[in-house]
């Protein structure tokens, strides 16, 4: 029997999963005044693999209040409803969403107006501190070790977007498998992002 190895993830339980930079600070701070708002919902957009859902479940398991995640694909009845909900139980309603209306197109009339009404907190693409933090916890979570000056190597070479970032550890994680070395190192790194068309081919001469 030929056993190959496999990738092992830490799971996401904690509070302090969520990283704050200057690019999702104030959307954090909203969601901590969440008894001062004038209607008690939030509309949480930002670009995918951004921590939005957990975001999300950190604040509802926190107010007991619930979240409405990729919103765009549900019930526009249920989203209205749970909306009301929220106003009369005075607990707080969280909608996830890629973005908000007009570009999430609402035939609704009644969740329109609703919508309209609700603050937009937004997740910003990440800055360089949150990217040097995400990269240090994604190779965490996979059980790989990657000194400081890689980090630094990557945060300053990469495409800014949290997407990228998964797809860069996907890609130097796959390379650590298939080597068997949980130890990182630049010169790999290099080759397998060019590889994989995350790095420009003139990365492979630097």
């Amino acid at each position: 029997m030929i056993q190959l190895p496999l990738p092992l993830v830490v799971p996401e339980t904690s509070e302090t999963e969520f990283l704050v930079s200057d690019s999702n600070v104030r959307a954090v701070q909203h969601l901590e005044r969440w008894a001062t708002w004038p209607v008690m919902a939030g509309l949480l957009v930002g670009p995918r693999k951004s921590g939005r859902s957990l975001l999300a479940r950190i604040f509802s398991a926190k107010t007991g209040g619930t979240m409405v995640d990729d919103a765009e694909l549900a019930s526009e009845a249920e989203i209205f409803h749970a909306w009301n909900r929220a106003q009369a139980e005075h607990k707080p309603i969280l909608i996830v969403a890629d973005a908000a209306p007009p570009a999430w197109t609402v035939k609704l009339p009644d969740l329109r107006s609703r919508l309209a009404a609700t603050p937009v907190l937004t997740l910003e693409a990440p800055d360089d501190a949150l990217i040097r933090m995400l990269l240090a916890r994604l190779f965490e979570r996979r059980l790989l070790v990657a000194p400081p000056n890689l980090i630094e190597w990557l945060a300053a070479r990469i495409e800014r977007s949290h997407l990228a970032l998964v797809r860069v550890v996907d890609a130097i994680e796959a390379d650590a498998l298939e080597r068997r070395a949980p130890s990182l190192s630049i010169r790999p790194a290099r080759a397998t992002l060019v590889k994989a068309g995350l790095l420009p081919d003139s990365e492979s001469e630097a």
